[in-house]
Parts: structure tokens; sequence; C-alpha cells
């Protein structure tokens, strides 16, 4: 049998996949389904030289799974004879509440559990689901195991995840601050680690996950001490069309000047807010750095309170630290927004922070320090592989599974 492991990343219309060697963590084939259930669907594979690509409909996300299944297994451009061959499957679950702290193998007291979380994240929990149940039907010899997007901030303290709310709301309801992006912040935190030449439970961190979609967490010891979203992705830094921090005695007044309903409010929070709300431009950084440099008031708006909140959020992360060894910048905005960097650690040298301008517009590659040479806190750079982690933690754990089963 091989060491391959596939990881399934299953959104509510598109499935994002990628396949590992598992032992060496090594990438061997990825692509995307996309568009599912809509008529014009779209799907992309590539390993290596060999890719395949096709434009048709893909009524549901297991006609999707099939396809990807049928593409592995080819005979002219998969990288498996068989679909028994698979070592494993990882899959990325968005919600695992406080029940679940590490990855864990999918078991029926598990599905259930994402089943209940389901309630927490919507969009999300049911369509991984929906990729867990399609894996386990065309991969059946394969140990299926979910990686959580909220575990790693399971270590906060209470001080940090509780809301100021009546406490039965937390201790009847669940409502507190769960955090997302985990996976891409432990990520984070380890490299990080290795690139200062420091044991992870040596450093603090703050890690900013700057994409569509932003995060920014304070890590000491290798542990989340806190971390910007909350009970849902909406709260904490501006992104690409969510609003991030904001008075919650607004979300009625928006209903009665804009003539909406509750949940039409959360939805312009979520939809119709963050950059593009406030740039009129795009929910792109890329678009948005454009049409600023060309004059556009809205748009160097929009890039003004980005960058702002996420400055504010690292000076509070280091009065929550105590100080930090590094900041590290990392997703799509943070890995290739040189603007943006400079932006945010401008003004920051009294807290030790302090930009190499020539290192910030040249950086490239999967990690670079973008710091002065003698600067208190190392600035930097690295490209975020929230696959390979989970390539990593399902490969060991389907690794126990199979030799308990064999013993």
């Amino acid at each position: 049998m091989s060491a391959d492991v596939l990881v399934i990343n299953c959104g509510s219309s598109s499935i994002k996949y990628e396949l590992f060697d598992g032992e060496t963590l090594r990438p061997l084939a990825d692509g995307l389904v996309e568009r599912v259930g809509e008529e014009e669907s779209g799907f992309r594979y590539q390993a290596g030289e060999r890719t395949r690509t096709r434009a048709a409909p893909i009524p549901d996300h297991d006609a999707g799974m099939a396809l990807i299944a049928d593409t592995l297994t080819d005979p002219e451009v998969g990288r498996l004879r068989d679909a028994d061959e698979l070592f494993a499957v990882g899959h990325r679950v968005v919600h695992g509440g406080e029940r679940f702290v590490e990855s864990t193998l999918v078991t029926p007291e598990v599905i259930a559990a994402i089943e209940e979380y389901a309630r927490f994240a919507p969009l999300h929990n049911p369509a991984n689901l929906v990729g867990i149940r399609a894996a386990q039907r065309l991969f059946s010899q394969a140990p299926q195991v979910a990686v959580f997007d909220t575990a790693f901030h399971q270590t906060m303290p209470p001080g940090a995840y509780l809301y100021a709310l009546p406490y039965g709301c937390y201790e009847d309801h669940g409502i507190r601050r769960y955090g997302f992006h985990g996976t891409s912040h432990r990520y984070l935190t380890l490299e990080a680690a290795r690139v200062l030449g420091r044991p992870p439970d040596e450093v603090r961190l703050i890690t900013c996950h700057l994409g569509n979609g932003c995060s920014i967490s304070a890590v000491a010891g290798g542990r989340c001490l806190d971390t910007s979203m909350g009970f849902t992705p909406l709260e904490g830094l501006v992104m690409g069309t969510r609003s991030g921090d904001l008075d919650p005695a607004l979300v009625p007044v928006l209903a009665e000047a804009l003539g909406l309903a509750t949940d039409e409010v959360i939805r312009l929070l979520n939809e119709e807010s963050g950059l593009l709300g406030l740039s009129g431009v795009s929910n792109d950084m890329r678009e948005v750095e454009r049409a600023a440099a060309e004059g556009n008031r809205r748009a160097e708006l929009a890039l003004e309170v980005f960058c702002y909140r996420v400055r504010k959020y690292i000076g509070a992360y280091l009065a929550a630290l105590g100080g930090a060894e590094a900041v590290v910048f990392s997703a799509g905005i943070g890995e290739n927004s040189p603007e943006v960097r400079r932006r945010v650690c401008t003004g920051l040298g009294e807290l030790g922070i302090e930009l190499d301008d020539l290192a910030n517009e040249s950086a490239q590659g999967s990690v670079a320090d973008i710091s002065v040479a003698d600067a208190r806190v190392r600035v930097l750079v690295i490209a975020t592989d929230e696959e390979r982690m989970i390539a990593e933690d399902t490969y060991e754990i389907a690794r126990s599974v199979r030799q308990a089963s064999a013993g």
C-alpha cells in the first residue's frame, strides 16, 4: 500500500483537494472542483506535467468527489492504481466547538458532533460532512481524519474566549469566542519557531493570516492565547467582504435604516462590507491598492482602515503576550502585499518592529525575514500551507490506526 494521503476541503459549492506522500509530505497532485450544482461547473487536476480540465455540469458534491477519485486512479494521469491504495483521507472541518482540541479519526460519534456544531457554522460544517461521507463511500478502506479550524484556539483562557454576557449564554448555549484559521496559525507557529531556531514552546508570536478572510493570533509556548475571530468568522479584522469588529447595536439600526430583516443585515456584514463595502471597487486587495494608487479616495480609505485594524491588534497582542519574538505575515495579502506590510508596521519602531524596506519589497518564496538586522522583534513572511498540516496530522493518525489494527 502507498503512503498517499488525500486532503479534502469541501465548501458549499467547491471541493479543493491535494494528494501528498504522507511519509515525506511531498505534494503529488492537486486540483479544484468549482461551481458545483451550476450549469457550467469546472474541474481542474494537475500532477506534475499531467493535467486534466473539464467544463461541464457537476450536479452535486458526490459527483465531484467521484470525478476526483476517477482522475486519481486514471491510468494516464492518475497517481493511484485503485481507490483501495489510498492510505488515508484528511478533511478540513470548520467548527469543532469545545470538544475537539486536536485532529481526530472520523467515527459515527465525530460525525454526530460535526452535525451538532453545524448550528454554529451552517455554511461550512454541512458541506464538510458531504465531503466526509462521499470519501467514506469512494475510499472505503482508508481511515478518514477530521482536522478542525477551531482546534488550535481551544487553548485560549476564559478571559480571552468569554463574552461579557449573562453566563448562562455560554453555559447553556455555547456562546463564546472560538476562533478560526487555526490550522494555518498552527502551521505558522511551527514554521516561525523553526526559522527562529527555537522550540515552539520557547517563543511568543503574533501570526497574521491576511487573505480574503483575515485573522490574527497571539501565541505563546506553541499555544494560542487569543485570536481575533470569535463566535463566527465575522469578528475581528477588516476582510474582503466582512466588516470585522463593530458595535452590535448597529444591527437593529441598520435594519431600520435600510429596511432589512436581521438575517439580511448579517448577510450585508458578511458579504457586502469590508474592503468591498468601503472601497466600492473590489474585495481583492490588489484591485484596492491599484485604485488607491490612481487616486481613488474610497480605495485609499479602505486600505487605511484595513491596515490600521491589523496594526491595532498587533499592539494589543504585544501587550497580551508581554512582548514577542516575531510577527508573521501570511496568506494571500500577507504574503504578497509589501504595501500592506509597510503600512501595518509603520510607527511600531518603539515596540521593536522595524522593516527593512528593500527586504519587504523583494520578499518571495516560502520564508523571508523582512526586519532590519537589529530589530528586537523579527518580522517574517511565511507562505502558509494548511493542506500540508492536514496531511501530516492525517498520516500520523491513520498510521496509528493501521498499526493498532495490524497488532
